[in-house]
């Protein structure tokens, strides 16, 4: 009999990847989701779902790439909070679980930080919207009490990689000569290869012992002026406009975007999971950008 893998909110880019890579594997993935697979409607497809699966993955949430007006808030918020619960409930009614719960969550949980790391340990939640959301998200996670499902939150940083993501955007600023730095440069840029995403999933399903918070990102951040660059040098590029704060705060009004997607400073370290010994495949953003984009 096969493996079994549900990934609930499977049908975005780190979700396809996921899919692909298990299924490589010998896996059967079935996939919750408003889209295709099993409905979040059906309580009890998705409790037979979990029936002696190995992993249950959650990547479902509404993208934030828009604008936050009350409508998108919400919308946000609920998606995050409310598919956690019906995950967590179907859990409880299912006699054979899944051993394992890694629920995505995000690593702009942590406050705006240039003059320090934030680490699991160390540190320093942050405020606002974006904030609120996540510890939403992590308290609904958390207060789940599951005998036999170990849970793992996931804060996951910017996902590189070549078919979606961020990657596709800050390759068409570069070729369209906007490869400078976005205001003032200095931000930290806290990423993760999609494939170490797998990888880390995977260690994850094989070391029990592993449970609670894990940062899910590289473990050598970079500065915005340093992303641009390592862009522009990946992709051949030999000179890139600055795009200044005021010019960003105009454009996210026409893309129907936000500025705090890339001048929030993102800097985080996953020092739980480079202490339980796991080695990333593209750690550097060198590393990255050479597999993506080559």
């Amino acid at each position: 009999m096969s493996r079994k893998v549900v990934l609930a909110g499977g049908t975005g880019f780190v979700g396809r990847y996921l899919a692909s890579k298990f299924s490589q594997q010998g896996y059967e993935v079935v996939i919750i989701s408003r889209r295709e697979g099993i409905a979040w409607h059906d309580t009890e497809g998705i409790v037979q779902a979990f029936h002696d699966a190995e992993l249950l993955i959650n990547l479902a949430g509404k993208s934030v790439n828009c604008r936050y007006h009350p409508k998108n808030r919400h919308e946000i918020l609920q998606s995050r909070t409310e598919t956690t619960k019906i995950l967590g409930d179907a859990l409880l009614a299912c006699d054979h679980p899944p051993l394992l719960w890694i629920n995505s969550s995000t690593a702009t949980i942590y406050r705006h930080a240039e003059d320090r790391p934030m680490t699991e340990a160390d540190g320093e939640l942050g405020t606002g919207f974006s904030v609120d959301v996540a510890k939403a998200w992590e308290e609904v996670f958390f207060s789940y009490k599951l005998p036999h499902t170990r849970q793992v939150a996931l804060r996951m940083a910017i996902v590189l990689g070549k078919d979606g993501g961020v990657f596709p955007v800050y390759r068409n600023l570069v070729r369209g000569g906007l490869g400078g730095p976005q205001g003032s440069g200095n931000q930290r840029f806290s990423w993760i290869h999609v494939e170490d995403v797998y990888q880390m999933i995977l260690y994850l399903r094989d070391h029990p012992e592993m449970r609670g918070v894990y940062n899910c990102s590289s473990p050598y951040p970079v500065t915005n002026r340093e992303l641009m660059r390592g862009l522009r040098n990946a992709m051949g590029m030999r000179f890139g406009l600055p795009s200044y704060r005021w010019m960003l705060e105009i454009g996210a009004v026409f893309l129907r975007t936000e500025t705090e997607l890339i001048l929030k400073s993102r800097w985080v370290i996953p020092d739980r999971m480079v202490d339980a010994g796991f080695q990333f495949k593209y750690a550097t953003l060198t590393e990255a950008l050479g597999e993506i984009v080559h």
